[in-house]
């Protein structure tokens, strides 16, 4: 007890912030009143530096975002970033979003990468986590950090990390993150108030975010097609419609009926329960919104518009309305660049990428056209890696449609590229749902699906990979199971990766994996059908066989 007292008293005496000193003061009182649990929760761990850089909830302690915590990671990130150097003097360039304390750690950091010696560029006001991503390579930046928590609840923050020079711009991967976290052990070994610290930092011109914009609307202009297209847009209370209507305006858009109550960031996400896209419930006031305007097309980013939700009238639906899934999306999208790219020449110089996790349809575009085609771990931090890649995709909404000018996932830029594609349908008189029927007839229906199961104990999801390697199923339902990868240790030529691969006696497909930003197991099916129907049919009997094999697991 004496142990934890000292270590918290500690660690409230360094802490900046008024709020978190003062949750630590009655933590610890209740302490020393013989209840020590809420405390030594708030100590037993500290939330750990990887390829996700930081995330979790706000509050006191190392195991909770809070000012303390991240600026040992900015000193961290300094001293990593100075070693790197060689000498040079690097920049770093800070972006933050519409979250609770999101400007608060951004200007921290900004101020603790100053007083190590570097060149601090703050970006100027809350912006997509895409234009940080952009600014990394606009400004040839060492490294980048986005202050955001993305669609996590709304308690939550985080600290994003991307590295420039040979990095191209891409988020850390191993073993940069090994090494930034060993740097900020050594930080944290001591007190924050000894950091030096600089408020003389840099604020970004505004032709940064023009730059980004200019790119960005390049990636479509509007064709013939767009003129009097009706269609709504949530930015899902975040910093996502400020870029987006320079972006619509530039290319040449109709501006959409917006969903007001969301447009603007709001940190208390007043509307959502959850401020993911994909969660229900998360876009019915998108499709109130798009039934009173009868719309033909709802668009969505999530808080900091980094990923593109998209929703077509479906009068089978309930509302009227129906959310293509982000494998429906990213093939439509892997569909347009494979067709570009084709017809620059480029050839099997050109790669589609996307996550081993999302639907293989895209393997099948690639090979339509000749293009080179790369399956990745999770993460854009590997997508963005493939060689010669012009697209890639990862099925939770996320979408890479221009690598030269974002080396990340972009919901801004797939939004201008999802228009492009409904406004050319319209122009020759079709919908989207046309266009997705025209990929069922030239590459086969393919069908994904998820099943993810939320854990109070993360051992829980330890102890099923466990039970699943020690006895590979044989079956999933009534199919057989004709081969399993194990990626844990690597996997031809992907990297190591707590992922198991099972390949079906019908073609069908089902990875298991732990989720790498929540404390959920999930599973992904695939499958690929003759007709809508077929891969429909199919889908069902997997998701039951693989439903009773995580109940027996459990």
């Amino acid at each position: 007890m004496t142990t934890l007292l000292d270590a918290a008293r500690a660690w409230r005496d360094q802490d900046p912030d008024a709020e978190t000193r003062a949750e630590l003061d009655a933590l610890i009182a209740r302490a020393e009143a013989g209840e020590p649990a809420p405390l030594a929760d708030r100590f037993a761990a500290r939330l750990a530096f990887g390829t996700a850089g930081l995330r979790g909830e706000l509050g006191a302690g190392p195991n909770r975002m809070n000012r303390v915590l991240v600026t040992q990671a900015a000193a961290g990130l300094a001293a990593y970033l100075a070693e790197r150097a060689g000498g040079e003097t690097p920049t770093v360039v800070v972006g933050y979003d519409g979250r609770r304390n999101s400007e608060v750690f951004a200007r921290d950091s900004a101020e603790i990468f100053a007083g190590a010696g570097l060149r601090a560029v703050l970006l100027p006001r809350t912006l997509p986590t895409p234009v940080l991503a952009f600014a990394v390579r606009h400004l040839d930046a060492a490294a980048g950090v986005m202050v955001t928590a993305s669609h996590n609840p709304p308690n939550d923050n985080g600290y994003k990390v991307y590295l420039g020079d040979a990095d191209g711009g891409s988020q850390i991967v191993s073993p940069a993150d090994g090494r930034i976290a060993a740097c900020i052990d050594r930080v944290a070994a001591g007190d924050i108030r000894d950091l030096p610290r600089v408020t003389g930092y840099e604020i970004a011109p505004e032709s940064v975010v023009t730059a980004y914009v200019a790119q960005t609307s390049a990636v479509a202009p509007a064709p013939a097609g767009a003129a009097g297209l009706r269609w709504v847009y949530t930015a899902m209370h975040g910093v996502g419609w400020e870029t987006l209507s320079r972006i619509l305006a530039a290319a040449g858009y109709p501006a959409p009926v917006t969903v007001d109550a969301q447009l603007h960031p709001d940190a208390a996400f007043p509307t959502v329960s959850f401020p993911n896209p994909e969660e229900p419930g998360a876009m019915d006031l998108a499709f109130e919104t798009a039934r009173e305007a009868r719309a033909e097309l709802v668009l969505a980013n999530d808080p900091d518009a980094d990923r593109l939700a998209v929703a077509v009238p479906d009068a089978d639906a309930p509302g009227g309305w129906r959310r293509l899934t982000g494998n429906q999306i990213g093939l439509l999208l892997g569909w347009r660049a494979a067709r570009h790219a084709a017809a620059s020449g480029a050839g099997a110089t050109a790669t589609l990428a996307c996550s081993l996790v999302s639907s293989p349809g895209l393997a099948a575009i690639a090979e339509h056209y000749g293009l080179g085609f790369t399956a990745t771990l999770t993460g854009f931090k590997w997508i963005s890696r493939a060689p010669g890649l012009v697209y890639g995709f990862e099925e939770a909404l996320g979408y890479l449609v221009n690598p030269e000018t974002v080396r990340d996932k972009d919901g801004i830029s797939a939004a201008a590229a999802m228009l492009g594609l409904v406004s050319e349908a319209r122009g020759e008189g079709r919908s989207l749902q046309d266009l997705l029927d025209e990929f069922d007839r030239t590459f086969g229906s393919f069908a994904s699906d998820q099943i993810s199961v939320r854990v109070e104990d993360v051992g829980t999801i330890a102890q099923i990979m466990r039970a699943l390697r020690a006895q590979h199923p044989e079956t999933i339902g009534t199919v057989a199971v004709q081969r399993v990868d194990d990626l844990l240790n690597g996997f031809e030529d992907l990297p190591p990766g707590d992922v198991l691969r099972l390949w079906l006696a019908d073609g069908s497909r089902v990875i298991v994996r732990p989720s790498g930003t929540e404390p959920k197991l999930k599973l992904y099916l695939d499958v690929r059908g003759d007709d809508p129907a077929d891969a429909a049919s199919r889908l069902a009997v997997l998701h039951e066989g693989a439903q009773a094999m995580l109940e027996r697991l459990a």
